[in-house]
């Protein structure tokens, strides 16, 4: 009976829980997708772990960062794991949820001096960063440079303003941005989870909907 400390279901019975929840062709292809996490805090964890539950291929995990005690309201990190990087203590944690997924970490600095070698085996690249330049610097980097590739960006997703701001637009062909693009984390009470994990599951949801090839208008 699947609970047990010491037990996790075969792979097998692993992909055929997905094909059964997904549909085998869907499955196929999610499988078959690798995607890139720029930065591994309150939007990136998430939709890490949103994406690993999903059965993706492959994630990409960059980070500079270690853990610390005030990431833990709402980032998807343990108490025990304060101190450590964040590209492995992530890893570690998607391994518990989905120990098939494979995964490759870059603890670095994201730039555009790094960025065409480690995001170039990515379909899909995420955005996940929490400073406002490296965001835009990253967006117009993949946009320029490596026009062939998807990027869903983040942009608003601060306070406690209402949940139904939160969405997803088109920018153009292969961007896509989520989030209010209005609050910041200047303008008041800051970040709080329920918000950023909101943005990050509109993220990873835009993921699984250009692998479906299911685009926004």
């Amino acid at each position: 009976m699947w609970g047990v400390a010491d037990m996790i279901p075969s792979k097998e019975e692993w992909i055929q829980a997905l094909d059964d929840r997904h549909g085998i062709e869907f499955q196929k292809k999610i499988s078959s997708t690798t995607v890139a996490v720029c930065g591994l805090g309150g939007l990136g964890s998430n939709i890490a772990i949103s994406l690993a539950r999903a059965g993706i291929g492959k994630l990409i995990l960059i980070d500079f960062d270690k853990v610390d005690i005030t990431n833990l309201h709402r980032q998807q990190y343990k108490a025990n794991q304060i101190g450590m990087c964040k590209t492995e203590a992530l890893q570690n944690n998607l391994k518990e949820i989905n120990p098939y997924l494979e995964t490759k970490i870059h603890t670095i600095c994201l730039d555009e001096s790094n960025a065409k070698d480690v995001l170039a085996d990515a379909d899909i690249i995420c955005e996940a960063f929490d400073n406002a330049e490296a965001k835009a610097n990253i967006v117009n980097f993949v946009l320029s440079e490596m026009p062939n590739k998807y990027i869903v960006a983040a942009s608003g997703m601060a306070g406690l303003d209402s949940a139904n701001l939160i969405k997803t637009r088109k920018v153009s062909k292969r961007f896509y941005l989520c989030g209010d693009e209005v609050s910041d984390i200047k303008d008041g009470i800051g970040l709080v989870s329920t918000r950023v994990m909101l943005c990050a599951a509109h993220q990873a949801h835009t993921v699984l909907r250009i692998i479906a090839e299911e685009y926004e208008v």
